[in-house]
Parts: C-alpha cells; structure tokens; sequence
C-alpha cells in the first residue's frame, strides 16, 4: 500500500470516531497540516469527508452511499433483511445480522429496540472474538485447526467478570456452541446487556452469517431472554432456508440438531 493511500485510511478511521480539526488529524499522521491538507481536499472534492463551519472535518455522504452499496452486494443482509425486520418488530429487541471476514466479526445489519435503554452498536463495528454471542457462533463453525489458531491470537480483554479470559474456556465455548447450534453472551461484553445468537447457513451448510437479539437487563433479564431463543432459531432457520439450505441438513451429522441446554 502507498504511503498517500496508508494516510488516507488511517484520516478515514480516525473520523469514523467522531470529528476532527486539521491539527488533530495531522497529529496523528505525524506530519505537518500542509501536509495532511493535501490528502483531505481531494477526498473533499468527492464527499467523502466534510468540513462544516467550525473548520472541523467528519465523514461524508459519499462514503456512507459507497458503504451502503458493498453492504447491500452482500447477499446475506438483502436475504435476511424482511426476517430480521419482522423479529425486531415481534421483540421488540435489538437484532444484529453479523458476518466473519478478514479475521474479524463485524455487524452488516441492526434494528434496533423500541426501548430507551438499548445496547450500543453500529453497522461496521467489529464485535469482540472471545465474548459476543455472534462471534462465538462464527467462530464455532470454523474447522478445528482455525479455531485454535484464532483463540490462541485473540488479545483477552477482560470486558466484565463474565468475560472468558483464555483460549481454553474460550474453545469449550466453542465446541458447545457448536453442539447446540446457538450461543449467548451473558454479560460478557458490557456488565447490564445479554445477547443469544444462532447461525445463518448457505446451501452447503456453512455458516455466513449470525444472528443475534441483545436485551439490557433492565429491560429484561437474561432467564427471559433465553424465552426468546426459540423465535431466534426460527428466524435463522427462515434465512437459511433463503439462501438454500435444504431442511434436510438441519440433520447433518456435522451439524446437529438444535437443542435447549441449561
């Protein structure tokens, strides 16, 4: 990657943070604001970024239409779309759609809640390998030898007294995960929310995607949160059966079928 483009993309994921005058931004590149000037104004030009009044910069239009565009190229997200809009509106509850790529689990699609106190998420986020429920069900699916290589790579963050600290409890997880066929975060991530996810399957079976409700405990706690779990597994299964799997593989010796365990 050139010097120009490297700069350029780190500019962009510091303003995916919020905004930024010209001396912040030069900051972090290093270099004198001329300098970084001249790597903003052509992207200026085309709508990528925007100065407002105060001289401050943000992300532009252009990029959110450019995101918009590759997001819905997914296939995936257009299929799942109508299901996850119906479950959201049944609960009532955040539901993410998240996808596995380049190493990293990052949520393609979210509706959120109706209530005021809802989790904080975005579309581009990458969740945390080694504590959310979406993660836990991507991960679960890859072979062996992966998955030990991610768990062993994963820097253990430990988010709440929840959250699993070692590649060990982390591939237990896993394989129970990818014994029941759903996962859950029990405040894992943030000390006041719980999330349950389950798979979404191409026709060969694979997982794609994972689908996930997550619900403050003040809203409701985890035990009927775990109510909800059959209306999440039948979402899933909705979008599998969407992009082709058969039901049949619902009985594959590799991937089991789902069952409820305390």
């Amino acid at each position: 990657m050139s010097q120009t483009v490297e700069r350029a993309m780190r500019l962009l994921r510091e303003l995916g943070d919020g905004d930024r005058t010209l001396d912040e931004l030069a900051a972090v590149l290093g270099v004198h604001k001329t300098t970084a000037l001249r790597l903003l104004r052509p992207m200026e030009d085309e709508r990528v970024v925007q100065r407002d009044a105060a001289h401050r910069y943000r992300l532009g239009p252009q990029l959110f239409a450019l995101a918009g565009l590759a997001l819905e190229r997914r296939g995936v997200r257009a299929v799942a779309a109508p299901r996850l809009a119906e479950l959201n509106a049944e609960t009532g509850q955040t539901v993410h759609l998240a996808a596995y790529e380049g190493g990293e689990v990052v949520y393609i699609d979210k509706y959120d809640s109706r209530h005021p106190v809802r989790m904080y998420s975005r579309i581009g986020l990458r969740a945390p390998l080694h504590c959310a429920a979406v993660s836990k069900v991507l991960l679960a699916d890859l072979p062996e030898g992966e998955r030990r290589r991610v768990a062993a790579g994963i820097d253990y963050v430990p988010f709440t007294a929840n959250t699993l600290t070692t590649p060990k409890a982390l591939l237990a997880e896993l394989a129970e995960v990818r014994g029941r066929g759903w996962a859950a975060d029990r405040a894992e991530h943030e000390s006041f929310l719980n999330c349950i996810a389950a798979p979404v399957r191409d026709a060969t079976g694979r997982v794609i995607a994972a689908v996930s409700i997550s619900v403050p405990d003040l809203v409701l706690p985890y035990e009927r949160v775990r109510e909800l779990l059959p209306r999440l597994l039948a979402t899933a299964d909705a979008v599998s059966a969407d992009c082709g799997l058969a039901p049949s593989r619902t009985h594959d010796p590799e991937h089991p079928p789902r069952r409820e365990r305390q």
